[in-house]
This record gives structure tokens, sequence and C-alpha cells, in this order.
């Protein structure tokens, strides 16, 4: 797994984002679907997708280290060795 393969999986989910204003408590809010957990809110659209991505680099990290399946998007797949 290269450091290639994890960019083209982020840009890949990235495209998959939805966002939305949430005027009750005026912030942006912004998910991928698929991804179980991977959301965020910011002040501005541009915040919400630089801090989705962020969350999305994090839960991607935190799913490797503990060799959890990573879910593929759109023929991008991540997959995680076992090393002896």
């Amino acid at each position: 797994m290269g450091v290639g393969v994890i960019r083209e999986y982020i840009e890949a989910a990235m495209k998959k984002a939805r966002y939305e204003f949430l005027p009750e408590s005026q912030v942006f809010y912004g998910e991928i679907p698929g991804l179980n957990g991977v959301y965020a809110y910011a002040d501005s659209l541009e915040e919400c997708k630089k801090e989705l991505e962020e969350v999305l680099e994090e839960w991607i990290l935190i799913r490797v280290s503990r060799s959890f399946q990573i879910p593929e998007v759109d023929g991008v797949k991540i997959v995680i060795s076992k090393v002896a």
C-alpha cells in the first residue's frame, strides 16, 4: 500500500462527499456516505471540505493501524496486508 493509493482513495471518497448548511446552528455539515464516522462541521463550506478530508485521513490511518477493512470507493481499494 503506497501513498499514491491512499491519495487516490481520498480523492475518490471526497468526490462522494455531501454537504449541507444547517440553519439552526449556522454551520456546514459534510459527510461521506458509506464511510461510517467520516463527517465534519465548520463555519464555511471550504472549511468543512478541509475538515472532512482531515477526518477521512485520520479514519484511514486508524483503520489501517487496527487492521480493519476499508470499504472500496469507486473501484479504489486499500488492502491491508498482515506483517509477520
